[in-house]
């Protein structure tokens, strides 16, 4: 088995766990919540899970990240980056970052802060289950366009 195989392997067991973990959080986590506690007592209720998630989430993003670099260098795909046939490369990258940007920049500068103090918890945290749905729906749409292009399709 070579490198570029066992980069491969890292990319799809990562993606599995961020996206599925993503999955769970939004289609059970933040349902059970909102079913099972008050209004005013949701956020703080998934500021509890949550930081037992994220740093899962971050580890995960981090590998997708540098396994997914690892290829494009391993393989000599950066030309892609300039064809608009293979949009769904530029797709993967921008999920990436939108990710990286939440969990290393966002949640620890700012969301945590605002979980701690929140004027509206309850408003806050419909904006989060809104943001996770949102987010659910383009990395699965993300993830399935890149299988597809990866395979020919586009």
């Amino acid at each position: 088995m070579d490198d570029f195989t066992i980069a491969r392997a890292l990319h799809v067991l990562a993606i599995v766990m961020w996206i599925g973990g993503l999955a769970f959080v939004t289609t059970v986590v933040m349902p059970f919540i909102r079913h099972s506690s008050e209004p005013r007592e949701r956020l703080a209720a998934f500021h509890r899970v949550e930081g037992r998630f994220a740093p899962q989430a971050a580890f995960w993003v981090l590998l997708a990240g540098a396994s997914g670099f690892w290829m494009t260098w391993r393989a000599g795909l950066w030309w892609r980056f300039a064809d608009s046939q293979y949009w769904w490369m530029h797709a993967m990258v921008g999920i990436w970052l939108i990710f990286t940007v939440m969990l290393f920049v966002l949640e620890p500068l700012v969301l945590h802060r605002r979980m701690t103090n929140s004027p509206n918890p309850s408003g806050d945290f419909r904006a989060m289950e809104w943001l996770h749905r949102i987010l659910s729906v383009l990395s699965l749409a993300t993830g399935a366009a890149a299988v597809a292009g990866s395979h020919g399709l586009f």
